[in-house]
């Protein structure tokens, strides 16, 4: 599933235990912005409880400082797709360090069948979403 280069919901478990400087160089440099989008499946019988957590997190994190935007979709066959698009690796770590992402990630295990098919990358077109960048 993620590889290193890939980062999201999967990386999230992966970083957390990693040194600051691990961390550091796997951050973007460019002033662009930053996605995040993946897919999570949910354990048999899991399937309301993901959904309720990840529900949870949606409006919350549109709230957070240099979110663009914040996306839950459910596939047919079950699968939970999460898209986010932050203004910048900075505004992601933020969000990330919340109390909030926090204690969704300790709970995601519970829920979840497998690792995450997470990416992460940097916007090279140019963003034209509602929110401001500045």
């Amino acid at each position: 599933m993620p590889s290193p280069a890939k980062q999201g919901m999967g990386q999230r478990m992966i970083l957390m235990g990693k040194p600051a400087a691990s961390r550091a160089r796997m951050r973007s440099t460019a002033p662009a912005p930053v996605s995040l989008y993946g897919f999570l499946t949910p354990k048999p019988g899991h399937a309301d409880e993901l959904r309720k957590l990840l529900m949870d997190l949606v409006e919350p994190s549109r709230g957070h400082e240099g979110s663009l935007q914040y996306h839950l979709h459910e596939q047919e066959d079950g699968r939970f797709f999460l898209y986010e698009v932050w203004r910048s690796q900075e505004d992601l770590d933020r969000h990330n360090a919340t109390p909030l992402l926090r204690t969704f990630m300790s709970a995601l295990p519970e829920h979840l069948e497998g690792t995450p098919e997470a990416y992460f990358g940097t916007m090279r077109s140019p963003y034209s979403g509602g929110r401001h960048l500045t």
